[in-house]
Order: structure tokens, then C-alpha cells, then sequence
């Protein structure tokens, strides 16, 4: 499928301020991607500009400023052909849960700080009403989330707890992933969050925003996707930008800004276009 996106983010502030150096993940990943043309725009212009590869495999854009500023503007524009990964097949795989840990595999990917025993449970019940299968139980969990749960948009904050998300049966689309997450790992399958956007509108108005869905490592099929905000696993539809053990190291934009009293306002909007599709 190809993607067109132009990703637009403007910061204001109240008063001239000094920004700090700021790390973008606005690039997207490399697997199954053929990048046609890119553009990554910033305003004011940065006194310097450093592309690199982080230790999760995303490629970072590292900026720094001189002077002050009323406003930091980013822009991403790119456009790419990505293409589906092969069928999941489950023959060979051993039943859940897992103990063996791939040694190509960080252990930041089965990192689970405090596993919630309803979390645990609500997995381990997923896992048997499917044979104990693991593409199965892949399958099963992501279309769980997107029947049982109430879906919707929100913009600002962190991820809810994964314990918080299957008690109330609601989320936006990084709780939902957090969640199918620590069902993955408490059952010895390595995850990871993925930030990126998708070929079709979330809302009924059609506004565009970027998404979330977690991918899991399955031997000799290495990382592969699914979407509980939707119920499918991930094709040819989705776009990554960032892979990370947590959201936090997802962030699109990450920086600050220096400024006594003075107050800040974001505003963004995102297009998306798939022309073919």
C-alpha cells in the first residue's frame, strides 16, 4: 500500500523562550518500507541537526537551538510503499505460557514491573479457550479488546495502567496496546509499543491522529503486529514510526523549553492520504 502523510506540530508560547536540544521520532521504521520522498521541516531553524538509529532500531532526528522563540514548529511529510508481511502460522510453536527467552531479544521486552493478578488472569483464560495456541491466543486477544471495549480518542496523557483499561472496558489506542502487552508478557511472549499511523479514519469527521498497537516476537517469525483498537493483526495498513519496550520512548517530539512563568500551546493535525488503496 502507499502512504502519504504530512504530520504538522506547533508549540506556542506566551513568551520568548529558550528551547532545549529535542529528539524527534518522526521518521518512519525501515521493515517492509520503500521510502519514495521525505521531508522533516523545523522551525526556527536548528543550530545543528544529527540523524541516528537508537538502541530499539527507530531512526531519531536530534536538534538544537540559539535564541529565543515564540513558537517551535515541526513538519514530517513523506510518501512510501509498505507491504504486508507473510501469513502467521502456528505450527511448531510451543504452547503457552513460554519460559524460553530468545537470546536476540532484549529483556526490556518481557519487562513487566508489577503484574497485576486480573491482568494474569484475564490472559491465562484467553490462552485456554484457544488450546493454549499462541497465534491463536494473539488472534483472540486483539479481537477481545476491540469487541469487549469501548474505544476512544484522547489526547493528551500517558497510557492508563493495563489493570485500570480492562477494569473499566475502555481506552484510547495506547491503553488497549499496554494492556495487550502485559497479557503478552505474563504469558512469556516479549512485546513491544508501536507508534505510527494507519490507512483508515479513526472518527467519524475523519480526523487524523497517530496511532498505537502492540507487536510481539514470535520465533522464526520474528516481531509481527496486531491492533486491538481494530481487531486484526497488522498488514499493509500501518505505518511505524517508533518501536520501544514502553510508550515513553515512542514520543514523537521530545524536548523543552526554558522560560519563567510562561505558558505553552499545542496544536497539530495530521493528513493521510492512500491513493490506490
Amino acid at each position: 500500500m502507499r502512504f502519504s502523510v504530512r504530520h504538522d506540530t506547533l508549540y506556542r508560547y506566551s513568551a520568548p523562550v529558550g528551547l532545549a536540544p529535542h529528539l524527534l521520532r518522526l521518521t518512519p521504521r525501515a521493515e517492509r518500507v520503500r521510502m519514495l520522498a521525505s521531508e522533516l521541516t523545523v522551525e526556527p531553524a536548528p543550530a545543528a541537526r544529527q540523524e541516528s538509529v537508537d538502541r530499539f532500531g527507530n531512526r531519531i532526528t536530534e536538534v538544537s537551538f540559539a535564541g529565543p522563540s515564540e513558537l517551535l514548529r515541526v513538519e514530517s511529510c513523506f510518501d512510501l510503499e509498505i507491504s504486508a508481511p507473510p501469513p502467521l502460522r502456528d505450527s511448531g510453536l510451543p504452547r503457552l505460557p513460554w519460559s524460553c527467552r530468545p537470546q536476540l531479544v532484549a529483556a526490556d521486552y518481557w519487562r513487566e514491573d508489577r503484574q497485576d493478578p486480573a491482568v494474569q488472569n484475564f490472559a491465562e483464560t484467553l490462552a485456554a479457550e484457544g488450546g493454549c495456541a499462541a497465534v491463536p491466543f494473539l488472534e483472540h486477544l486483539s479481537q477481545t479488546l476491540f469487541r469487549r471495549f469501548h474505544r476512544n480518542i484522547r489526547i493528551e496523557g500517558a497510557a492508563q495502567a493495563p489493570a485500570r483499561t480492562l477494569g473499566s472496558g475502555r481506552g484510547a489506542c495506547r491503553d488497549l496496546t499496554v494492556l495487550f502487552m502485559a497479557a503478552c508478557r505474563s504469558l512469556g511472549i516479549a512485546a513491544r509499543f508501536v507508534s505510527g499511523y494507519q490507512a483508515h479514519a479513526e472518527t467519524a469527521n475523519g480526523d487524523r491522529h497517530l496511532h498505537a498497537w502492540p507487536e510481539v516476537f514470535l520465533p522464526d517469525a520474528g516481531w509481527r503486529g496486531f491492533d486491538p483498537t481494530h481487531g486484526t493483526a497488522v498488514s499493509d495498513g500501518h505505518v511505524a514510526l517508533c518501536a520501544a519496550p514502553d510508550q515513553a520512548a515512542t514520543m514523537p517530539i521530545e524536548g523543552g523549553f526554558y522560560g519563567d512563568g510562561v505558558t505553552a500551546t499545542l496544536d497539530y493535525r495530521v493528513r493521510i492520504a492512500t491513493p490506490g488503496a
